[in-house]
């Protein structure tokens, strides 16, 4: 294949262009603290296991402490409020059941109509 000039003016141009190193996304390091994972419902539940369950593996794999806490009451509305009142930074998760995580309105709501 003949490469005319035209065309590797082309080609350099372009290649010039780019960068000359690729850039890379790299994610920052997570967790940088412990994380709280808060659980919906009274300790010694099969939720309240499972939380344990997966804070400990998470733990193990991450390097950072996974803290249980529980505030059950409301129908999860009160630890869903909790989470709601974190900091959005990822270091507070909510552990909730199947028929918690349909929750809209909880979600939406700032304001429940009872004080935890």
């Amino acid at each position: 294949m003949k490469l005319r000039r035209r065309n590797f003016l082309h080609l350099a141009a372009g290649a010039a262009a780019l960068p000359p190193n690729s850039r890379f996304a790299w994610a920052q390091a997570y967790p940088t603290r412990p994380v709280r994972i808060i659980v919906g419902f009274a300790p010694g539940g099969t939720a309240d296991i499972m939380a344990r369950l997966i804070g400990q593996w998470l733990s193990e794999r991450l390097g950072q402490p996974f803290i249980m806490e529980n505030r059950p009451g409301g129908g999860t509305n009160i630890a869903t409020q909790a989470v709601l009142r974190a900091p959005a930074d990822g270091h507070t998760l909510l552990m909730v059941g199947p028929t918690q995580a349909d929750q809209r309105d909880a979600l939406r709501q700032t304001e429940f109509p009872f004080h935890p």
